[in-house]
C-alpha cells in the first residue's frame, strides 16, 4: 500500500495525479533549538511559576461571583434579561477571566469583526479547535456551550461552567444526544432570549492544518449561524494539544514558558441558511466550513472524529503519523459501506478473494469484486493500492487494510486473516509475504521486517504459520515496538503518542447519529 491518494484531501478526485498524502491533520510534533531550550529551562524556574500561581489564583477569585449569581437561578429567569447586579457580576467575572490569560502570556486578544447579536445567530460556529485555550472566546463572550453532565461536580471549574448556562449532555441518559438536539433548537429559536450557544463543530481536537468534517448537530436547528475562526500566529505552536503530541500538562507548561502568546479571534458575517441548508444540515455544515477554511486559508478533509479512534487505536501495531489508512477509512465511507454492516461485508470480500483464481485485478474488475460501479471515488480507493502504477491491484491488500478499519483494536485477527489470504497449501508465509501483510496494515509504502520475521522463525526454516507468529506475539506483546518502529521509523517518525490516549476538546460530541458507544473507549479529557 503506497502513501499516496487520489480523492478530495489527497488531490483532485478521479485525478490520475500522484501526489503526498496529507499532514494528519491529529498530529502535533514539537521540536526545539538548543536555544529554545536553554529558554524553557529559564522560564521554568523563573516566570513559570508564577504565572501558574496567578493563573489559578484568578480562577479561585472568580468562583465566589459565579457561585452566588448561578444561586437560584431557574429556567424562566434565565430566559430574562439580565438584572443590574448580574450584569456588575458579568463584567467582573470577564475581567477576572481575561486577568486569567494574561497571567499565561496572552497579553493582548486580538479580535477582528462583530460579534452578532443573539437575535441576528444564535449559535457560534467555532473552528479550528485545537487545545484547551480555545476556552479564551467562551471566557470573553460567555456564551453556553455544550458540555458533559459530570463537568458541573468538578470543584471550582464546575461552578464557573454552571454560570455560563451550558446545555447538559449525560452520559448516563440513551437518549441524551435527541435530548441536547432538542435543547439546542428551543434555544436557537428563543429570538435572542438565550445566551448564544457556543459550538465547535469538528468535535475534537485537531492541528489546525485543515478543517475536518463538521458534525450537524450545531446546523439542526436551521437558524442563521456566526462563523468564529481562530488563529494562533505563534512561531513556536506550544498551544495545540491534540491526539498524537505533547499531553495537557505539557502542553500548559510549554505555553506559560513562552514570554507572549499571541491569539486571533475573528467573527465571520453572519451565514443564513438557505431553504435546502434548513432541510439538509450536512449541506449546511459543509458550506459554513467551507467559508470558514477560506477565510483561515486552509483545506478541507473529509477526515472525522472517528478517524481519530482508527489513528489511535490500542493493538500491537500502533499506525504511524503519515499512514494512508486514513485517507483509506474515508474513501469507505464515500462509497457508501456503513459502519453497522462493515464486519459483514469484510467477511464477504474475504471469503470472495479467497476464491479468486488471481490476486491482482484492474479496476473493472475491482468495480465488479465490490459491487459498486467505477466512480471518482473508486478510482481514489484503487489508487492507494496501485503500488508499481501499472493499473492493477493485489485485492488481499484491500482486504487486510479493510480489516484494519474494521477492526483497528484487533490486531492478531487481522494478522490470521492475511495469514489465510497469503499463505501456502501447506499453511505458511515468507518474509516478503509479512512484509506485504504489514506494510498494509500500517499504510506505509515501506518496512523492514526481516528482524521480526527471524525472530519468529526459530527454527530457521525461512516460512512461519500463523500459530508460529500468535505464540511469538503471545511472549512479545509489544513486538511492534521491538522490532518494526525503532528501526524502519525511527525517532523522527511521529510514532510517540501522548500518554492520555484520548480524544480533547472542550465541546462534546453531540450529534444523534453518532451512537454512545462510539465514544465509550476514548473518552473527553476536558467537556
Amino acid at each position: 500500500m503506497k502513501l499516496s491518494g487520489r480523492g478530495r484531501g489527497c488531490c483532485v478526485a478521479g485525478s490520475r495525479e500522484r501526489g503526498p498524502p496529507p499532514r494528519s491533520p491529529f498530529v502535533h510534533q514539537l521540536r526545539f533549538s538548543p536555544l529554545e531550550k536553554a529558554k524553557i529551562a529559564f522560564m521554568t524556574l523563573t516566570l513559570f511559576p508564577i504565572r501558574l500561581f496567578f493563573a489559578a489564583f484568578m480562577m479561585l477569585l472568580a468562583w465566589p461571583f459565579a457561585f452566588i449569581a448561578s444561586m437560584g437561578s431557574d429556567e424562566q429567569e434565565l430566559e430574562k434579561p439580565l438584572s443590574w447586579w448580574r450584569k456588575i457580576v458579568d463584567i467582573l467575572l470577564k475581567a477576572i477571566m481575561r486577568m486569567m490569560w494574561l497571567a499565561g502570556g496572552f497579553h493582548w486578544i486580538n479580535v477582528k469583526g462583530r460579534r452578532a447579536l443573539p437575535a441576528e445567530a444564535a449559535i457560534l460556529t467555532v473552528a479550528p479547535h485545537s487545545s484547551y485555550f480555545d476556552a479564551i472566546p467562551v471566557t470573553m463572550t460567555f456564551a453556553s456551550i455544550v458540555m458533559k453532565a459530570e463537568s458541573k461536580d468538578i470543584p471550582v471549574w464546575g461552578t464557573l461552567i454552571k454560570y455560563i448556562r451550558p446545555v447538559f449532555v449525560s452520559r448516563s441518559d440513551q437518549d441524551s444526544r435527541r435530548k441536547t438536539v432538542e435543547e439546542i433548537k428551543r434555544r436557537a429559536q428563543s429570538d435572542g432570549k438565550w445566551p448564544q450557544i457556543m459550538i465547535f463543530p469538528e468535535g475534537t481536537c485537531t492541528n489546525r492544518s485543515c478543517l475536518i468534517t463538521f458534525k450537524p448537530g450545531a446546523f439542526i436547528p436551521g437558524v442563521p449561524v456566526q462563523p468564529v475562526v481562530l488563529r494562533y500566529p505563534n512561531k513556536l505552536d506550544t498551544i495545540t494539544w491534540t491526539w498524537q503530541g505533547p499531553g495537557a500538562l505539557e502542553i500548559l507548561w510549554l505555553t506559560l514558558c513562552q514570554f507572549h502568546n499571541s491569539v486571533e479571534i475573528e467573527f465571520l458575517p453572519v451565514y443564513i441558511p438557505s431553504e435546502e441548508e434548513r432541510k439538509n444540515p450536512v449541506l449546511y455544515a459543509n458550506n459554513v466550513r467551507r467559508i470558514m477554511a477560506e477565510a483561515l486559508g486552509v483545506s478541507v478533509t473529509d477526515y472525522t472524529y472517528e478517524d481519530c479512534q482508527l489513528a489511535l487505536a490500542e493493538g500491537q501495531l500502533r499506525l504511524p503519523s503519515d499512514t494512508c489508512l486514513l485517507e483509506f477509512a474515508k474513501l469507505v465511507r464515500s462509497l457508501g459501506l456503513k459502519p453497522e454492516t462493515l464486519e459483514d461485508d469484510l467477511d464477504k470480500y474475504a471469503a470472495s478473494a479467497m476464491k479468486m483464481k488471481k490476486e491482482k485485478v484492474d479496476l473493472k474488475e475491482f468495480s465488479a469484486y465490490l459491487e459498486f460501479p467505477v466512480s471518482h471515488t473508486l478510482e481514489s480507493m484503487f489508487g492507494l493500492f496501485d503500488e508499481n502504477e501499472d493499473d492493477i491491484i493485489d485485492i488481499r491488500e484491500f482486504v487486510i487494510a479493510l480489516s484494519v478499519v474494521c477492526k483497528p483494536s484487533k490486531t492478531l485477527e487481522t494478522i490470521q486473516l492475511a495469514f489465510q489470504l497469503y499463505q501456502s497449501e501447506s499453511g505458511t508465509i515468507e518474509e516478503e509475504d509479512l512484509a506485504h501483510i504489514l506494510k498494509t496494515a500500517m499504510g506505509v509504502s515501506q518496512i523492514n521486517v526481516t528482524h521480526l520475521f527471524r525472530a519468529v522463525d526459530e527454527e530457521e526454516k525461512g516460512e512461519i504459520t500463523y500459530d508460529d507468529f500468535y505464540r511469538f506475539a503471545e511472549l512479545h506483546p509489544h513486538f511492534a515496538e521491538d522490532y518494526l518502529y525503532a528501526d524502519q521509523m525511527g525517532a523522527e517518525s511521529g510514532l510517540e503518542t501522548s500518554s492520555l490516549s484520548a480524544p480533547n476538546g472542550i465541546c462534546t460530541d453531540f450529534s444523534p447519529e453518532n451512537a454512545e458507544d462510539k465514544n465509550k473507549s476514548l473518552q473527553k479529557k476536558l467537556n
